[in-house]
């Protein structure tokens, strides 16, 4: 009895939010449906359920189909007890349609044979509305906003727990498998799971993990999942003394992360936003670095729901997710943070993690040092 008052409190209307938002993109695009077949947009409209079974792929073996009133799930029949079972999907407002996983047939065209459909992903028989329904994704609902704070904090103690396990000697693969067990083990899938150590760390952006030894300086990346949404962290490690170079990078980015957390503020446009954070780049002598790596954007069912840039001019909106990555090479600096009415909440901060104290017109911020060891 309880468990049924919670869900009908707490998940149904995050659940009629979302198919309210459906229905007003229907009539936008004048559709007659709208087919889902990202497992990012699968998470989104139910609330939180998987419909994938390889990480790997953007596409679960579920779709969700709106056509007028009909709410459609379609999947086979090796998913749908888990689906009903573990995921709960029968206590929402889905009709499902269920086919043999080794019958043929495209039950989809069936149903949408001589309607005008829209997707979120790429299709040559439907209208591909994908930028739209990444903007509707990135627009929490309170709910979401609670769930991504406690998905925060389990990757910033699984960061946090991995990197002080780091030592000399390891090769990046046990790094990483550092990482995906102190997640894991948290009840987080690990979605992104980037290592790179020495100078590796100064050559590659996006640094796959290898069997090359850490010797003085490591980089950890990760991208965790939890109830379909994605949060972001980067943390260093170094044993022994920075260098000049490191440390300079370091406060420098310290202060252009500053700087876009900053200006991450409801109502501000998304273009002005990174602008301010470019010109942070230069204003610290780093003018060119802004170039060599996206700079982030709105999280939500994907690590970025859409990469902010010059020509973006989305709207910033209370309740929404953003991570921001600026890097200069050899350093980046990335947390995900929750704009609030009053204040943006940093969800992965560490506690204990040592901070660069930085200065924005007379605004106190603290942003996460490099760990520094012996």
């Amino acid at each position: 009895m309880v468990k049924k008052k919670v869900f009908e409190e707490e998940i149904m209307p995050e659940f009629n939010l979302k198919k309210k938002a459906v229905e007003d993109l229907l009539q936008k695009y004048c559709l007659d449906g709208l087919l889902l077949q990202r497992s990012s947009s699968f998470a989104w409209a139910t609330c939180g359920a998987a419909s994938y079974i390889n990480r790997a792929s953007s596409f679960g073996e579920a779709k969700l189909l709106y056509l007028q009133d009909k709410w459609y799930l379609i999947t086979n029949n090796i998913e749908i007890t888990r689906l009903e079972k573990e995921e709960k999907l029968y206590k929402q407002d889905w009709d499902f349609v269920v086919t043999p996983w080794y019958e043929g047939g495209d039950r989809v065209a069936k149903l949408c044979k001589g309607l005008k459909v829209g997707t979120d992903a790429t299709s040559e028989n439907y209208l591909d509305i994908s930028d739209d329904f990444a903007r509707i994704r990135a627009n929490l609902t309170p709910q979401e906003g609670d769930r991504f704070r406690v998905l925060g904090r389990i990757c910033g103690e699984a960061m946090s727990d991995a990197a002080r396990k780091v030592h000399p000697g390891q090769t990046e693969f046990e790094i990483a498998g550092l990482i995906s067990a102190e997640t894991e083990k948290r009840g987080v899938q690990v979605v992104v799971n980037l290592v790179a150590t020495d100078e590796r760390i100064f050559n590659f952006r996006h640094p796959l993990p290898t069997d090359k030894k850490l010797e003085q300086y490591a980089m950890l990346i990760l991208c965790g999942r939890k109830d379909g949404l994605i949060c972001s962290i980067t943390r260093f490690v170094h044993f022994g003394s920075l260098s000049n170079e490191i440390r300079e990078k370091a406060v420098a980015l310290a202060e252009v992360d500053a700087e876009f957390i900053t200006a991450t503020r409801p109502g501000r446009s998304l273009r002005d936003v990174f602008q301010q954070g470019i010109d942070a780049y230069k204003r610290v002598g780093y003018p060119e670095e802004w170039k060599l790596h996206h700079q982030g954007g709105p999280a939500g069912y994907e690590p970025r729901e859409f990469v902010a840039t010059r020509d973006v001019q989305d709207l910033v909106t209370i309740g929404q997710v953003y991570a921001w990555n600026p890097s200069i090479t050899g350093t980046k600096s990335e947390d995900t943070i929750l704009i609030g009415q009053y204040e943006n909440e940093v969800l992965t901060e560490i506690e204990d993690w040592p901070t660069i104290d930085v200065d924005i017109r007379g605004n106190k911020y603290s942003r996460p040092a490099i760990l520094e060891i012996g």
